[in-house]
């Protein structure tokens, strides 16, 4: 009888079983509401739930910043010189790589076996928003990919969370730092110090993961007919699906391939983080959490510190995958041809400008949008996937957690045995 006891209590304080459960509530409520209430019933609604969401990844937003800054310079400390910066950070990018090119191969294999833009018919379609989302491609250069990169301070690329731009300035300032030697400990104590205490921040604002699913999963289910949606887009996103499903099957096996049992025991590292990135849609939610459970996995912190800011913005795996995806779905239903050669060149572009504007809102979108316009394709085409991409974003956010979660553990792994 205890033990039956002991195990309820233990379920209730799994922060993963928390979190379905506040997904299956918040659906149920978001279903109810659109059933039973009036539109601005309805919209004032998930306006106020939504703000349960909002909090939540404010949060994680806030220690995102000093969490890469003093893990990295930290790690970049520890490793102690330019070498070993170099050879970690030339076999993150090779596998980073690697993976883009996989996943974007995969979605314009599956896109192009299953062809769900061949017979689309879909009605009311919001251009006004697509056509918001197509001004944000203004600018899109070489210049714009550069000024993405390199920070003009450092201070501003914390205050705006630019995770690529911190992370240059600390690669600086942490081989700085260890080229100094002993003069530069104390910092690097203070940093590790620093950093620990963040981490504990991270158990605390884990704490209202579950709310901040329940009322991101709400909102949007308040505001729409999701089975109307599902019926309507079923060929689209059942398409899409046995692309992402592809995707988590050839991940997986890489994983098991090179971590072999231990793949086991990662996997039940990052089901929260996983569950939280599903029901947010926001890769960058799971940060600090990932952090963590990656850290507790056995990687060295050193190696975590320095993958994970470099693949959230050159790793996102279920991103690429519906790059291609969505930009040929877009020019099958207007009915613009495409041959292997072009789409091999858009597979290249989207490589290279996927990388430029990580971290913008929508950022898939955006990038679909850039690619369909230097191809000739209807940007505003993007008003096909709009009703349909939050839960496409969810399973993309997914992904992006799981990929860049192997990829650290496998360079750990890599550096252990080297």
């Amino acid at each position: 009888m205890e033990t039956t006891e002991t195990t309820k209590k233990s379920l209730l304080a799994n922060l993963t079983f928390q979190i379905l459960i506040a997904v299956v509530l918040g659906a149920v409520l978001g279903v109810f509401v659109f059933k039973n209430f009036d539109e601005s019933t309805r919209e004032t609604f998930s306006k106020n739930i939504k703000l349960l969401a909002t909090i939540f990844i404010r949060l994680v937003q806030m220690i995102i910043a000093p969490l890469v800054f003093t893990t990295l310079v930290v790690g970049i400390a520890k490793l102690g010189d330019i070498k070993s910066v170099g050879r970690i950070g030339g076999r993150a990018l090779g596998w980073f790589f690697t993976a883009s090119f996989i996943s974007l191969l995969i979605g314009m294999f599956w896109v192009n076996v299953l062809k769900p833009g061949k017979n689309i018919k879909l009605p009311n379609l919001d251009t006004e928003k697509a056509s918001e989302i197509v001004q944000k491609t203004e600018g899109f250069s070489a210049q714009n990919f550069v000024e993405h990169i390199i920070p003009k301070s450092v201070v501003e690329a914390m205050a705006t969370n630019e995770i690529l731009q911190i992370v240059i300035f600390s690669i600086f300032f942490g081989l700085a730092a260890a080229s100094i030697g002993s003069h530069a400990k104390p910092v690097i104590n203070a940093l590790d110090k620093t950093s620990h205490i963040i981490l504990k921040m991270v158990n605390y604002v884990m704490k209202f993961a579950p709310f901040g699913v329940f009322g991101a999963i709400a909102s949007v289910l308040a505001m729409i007919d999701f089975w109307e949606l599902i019926t309507t887009y079923l060929y689209f996103f059942g398409s899409f699906l046995i692309g992402i499903g592809t995707l988590w099957v050839v991940l997986l096996l890489v994983g098991y391939l090179f971590l072999k049992g231990h793949m086991t025991t990662l996997l039940k590292r990052i089901m929260s983080p996983l569950v939280i990135a599903f029901g947010t849609t926001s890769s960058e939610a799971v940060f600090p959490k990932l952090t963590e459970e990656l850290e507790r996995f056995g990687v060295k912190d050193k190696i975590v510190s320095f993958m994970l800011p470099l693949g959230y913005s050159f790793n996102l795996d279920g991103s690429m995958m519906y790059m291609t995806f969505a930009s040929i779905f877009i020019a099958q239903a207007y009915g613009v041809p495409l041959d292997t050669g072009t789409q091999m060149t858009m597979l290249l572009v989207l490589m290279l400008t996927s990388k430029g504007i990580a971290g913008v809102p929508r950022a898939s979108l955006v990038v679909v949008a850039a690619t369909c316009g230097m191809f000739k394709i209807p940007e505003v085409g993007i008003a096909l996937i709009l009703p349909i991409d939050h839960f496409c974003d969810m399973f993309r956010s997914a992904t992006n957690v799981l990929g860049n979660a192997i990829a650290t553990s496998v360079v750990g792994k890599w550096e252990k045995d080297s």
